[in-house]
């Protein structure tokens, strides 16, 4: 039996949802490219066909391991969401962010350090975002169930 969800579990599960959306959208993004992203080009100072073929290939095989894991960090949310979550399981409240927050914080990493060390503009905003969506989803999970709205 489904338990009616308070404003909080459903603004929660919305934060999860869209967040896991940014995964699959970047994850889509890196697997299926053949050359780097424009950003990356300035952070090089060099255009893909510049770029010797050897560093392409090792550019693209790690374009692809995080696009790799952007997709496994999103398929884990989304099954997470819509199965134990909805159903109120308490552990997913906590699991969720815990598969989730690797994945956005490591990239927030990477693309500040990108851009504090490279006159490149990486998508640090998306990451953030990311990673907000996860923490204000915790954070709502957790809250006590009473409301009356």
């Amino acid at each position: 039996m489904r338990s009616k969800r308070t404003w909080r579990q459903r603004t929660a599960f919305f934060c999860y949802f869209l967040a896991s959306i940014f995964l699959f959208i970047f994850a889509f993004i890196y697997l299926f490219r053949s050359e780097f992203m424009p950003y990356h080009a300035v952070a090089l100072g060099e255009s893909w066909t510049e770029v010797d073929p050897a560093l392409q290939v090792l550019i693209l095989a790690l374009m692809k391991v995080a696009g790799g894991g952007w997709l496994a960090t999103a398929l884990a949310v989304e099954i997470l969401l819509f199965i134990p979550f909805s159903k109120g399981a308490r552990w997913s409240y906590w699991a969720i962010p815990i598969i989730g927050l690797p994945a956005t914080l490591s990239s927030l990493y990477a693309t500040i350090d990108v851009a504090n060390n490279t006159p490149a503009s990486p998508p640090w905003i998306a990451a953030a975002l990311g990673t907000i969506l996860f923490i204000v989803g915790f954070i709502l999970s957790l809250l006590p169930a009473s409301d009356t709205k």
